[in-house]
């Protein structure tokens, strides 16, 4: 049986024993769809605003619009302005939409151990594996990459994430003051391409190309979220940041890394690259590695 078979007769058998197929999902007099809106705004303290329930969901404005309109006219949600930017539209529980959340939770809860419970606990434990695993690397498989200006603020809060990790896990902790420094200094913002990878709404992965000298490229600041460790997303960033580099004009690729990060060393090596001599004055980087990159295709002339 091939991979889309598995997924779709999986998504029949699932979606039939959760009940979404009902009209009245576990009952509470709403369908899936909505009901799943009260969990969303319900799970972000202080309410959430209209953009944010779509960037997580990739809803529709116009559906989610009509959507809200019908938990607003069941009291379940109030929809307001946002005091700290008008333009943005908040988005909370009433108390009857809270009170609902707490049965939804229940009874969403009571049916996970209905499912389970004639499973032996090693069929449980298989279970617990085998959905973990799967709800990976759907999410893995549906990751957006998008190209953004690097020093714009999603930019710097991916960076500023792959900084913390680094203090964190280098022996002697890293100078972020000083990084963020020379990121400031560097001045050819046109010659620096910016990936970052986002998963319903979060931001879960980046890295940048930048030219070094002429024809060769170098990646930087490339970081993973350490809770998608595993599902082929820093392989996947790594092909694009390629394909980036080669786009600029690039023939070859370099890196450096520091020793402490084997997993990354691993990966760069099964991608191909091969271990070089120093060729920069990084005080964090132990090793260094280059790629020759395969000349971009070009378009087929139009007609």
């Amino acid at each position: 049986m091939v991979d889309t078979e598995v997924v779709r007769r999986f998504n029949r058998t699932y979606t039939q024993r959760i009940g979404a197929l009902d009209e009245s999902f576990l009952g509470l007099g709403l369908p899936l769809g909505l009901a799943r809106l009260v969990f969303e705004v319900g799970s972000a303290s202080g309410g959430t605003t209209a953009r944010d329930i779509r960037t997580r969901l990739g809803l529709d404005s116009g559906h989610l619009a009509r959507q809200l309109r019908a938990l607003e006219e069941r009291r379940l949600v109030e929809v307001h302005p946002d005091p700290v930017d008008r333009r943005r539209r908040l988005v909370t529980l009433t108390r009857a939409g809270r009170a609902l959340l707490r049965r939804l939770d229940d009874r969403s809860e009571q049916l996970a151990a209905r499912l389970v419970a004639p499973l032996t606990m090693r069929q449980r434990e298989r279970l617990t594996e085998a959905l973990a695993t799967a709800d990976l690397l759907v999410r893995a498989a549906t990751v957006e990459l998008a190209e953004v200006n690097p020093r714009s603020p999603v930019a710097r809060a991916a960076v500023a994430q792959y900084f913390a990790e680094l203090d964190a896990r280098f022996p002697g902790g890293f100078d972020v003051a000083a990084a963020e420094a020379d990121d400031r200094a560097t001045p050819d913002l046109h010659a620096v391409r910016f990936l970052v990878a986002t998963s319903d709404g979060t931001t879960v992965a980046c890295g940048g190309v930048r030219e070094i000298s002429p024809g060769v490229g170098e990646i930087k600041r490339m970081w993973v979220h350490d809770g998608w460790r595993g599902a082929g997303l820093g392989a996947r960033l790594l092909r694009r940041l390629e394909e980036v580099s080669a786009e600029m004009g690039h023939r070859t690729v370099r890196l450096d890394t520091n020793g402490t990060l084997t997993e990354a060393i691993a990966m760069y090596e099964r991608a191909g690259y091969r271990a070089i001599e120093r060729y920069n004055d990084n005080p964090y980087a132990q090793a260094f590695f280059e790629k020759r990159l395969r000349t971009p295709r070009s378009a087929p002339p139009s007609r």
